[in-house]
């Protein structure tokens, strides 16, 4: 068993609960309108609206919910280029290297994954320019980083997402 101590991010607990028809239902009616009151949700779930905020509460403190946001329409917000960046790293420098992509502007998502590359990142930029910026002076810039590769998304689609039971 290894030495090293997990940690747990602020507002999770080490244990997961296993979710209920109804935390998938508040999950569900939560991923498609962030905005419901509970008042709203209580009324769309037949249930009383203690027992709304109080299963949205465990749901947060249990780090199932880590947030509530507006979802954009990148090119209606001025970010009209979209990409995927394949990344290759260095070994054992995820964590540095996940850290330094966070903090660059335009970057919406990194996941860490296997494969030919390490590192997949979602980029929405203003325009050509800005990706070019972003990936030779920025990306490539990062310490761990030993190459990328750019593939441009034409258009997109969103699916039913995680939340929508089968």
């Amino acid at each position: 068993m290894s030495s090293q101590s997990s940690e747990i991010p602020p507002g999770k607990t080490d244990t997961v609960r296993p979710l209920d028809a109804l935390d998938q239902k508040i999950i569900s009616e939560l991923s498609i309108d962030g905005r419901l009151s509970m008042r709203a949700l209580a009324e769309k779930l037949h249930i009383s609206r203690a027992n709304a905020y109080t299963r949205v509460e465990r749901l947060v403190a249990d780090g199932v919910i880590t947030g509530f946001g507006a979802r954009l329409d990148p090119e209606r917000a001025g970010l009209g280029t979209s990409a995927y960046i394949m990344v290759t790293i260095e070994q054992n420098t995820w964590r540095e290297v996940s850290a330094r992509l966070r903090a660059i502007r335009y970057v919406d998502h990194i996941a860490l994954v296997g494969g030919d590359f390490d590192v997949l990142v979602l980029v929405r930029a203003p325009d050509n320019a800005a990706l070019r910026h972003l990936v030779l002076e920025k990306i490539q810039e990062v310490p761990g980083v030993k190459g990328t590769r750019t593939w441009l998304v034409f258009d997109e689609a969103a699916g039913a997402g995680p939340a929508d039971p089968l």
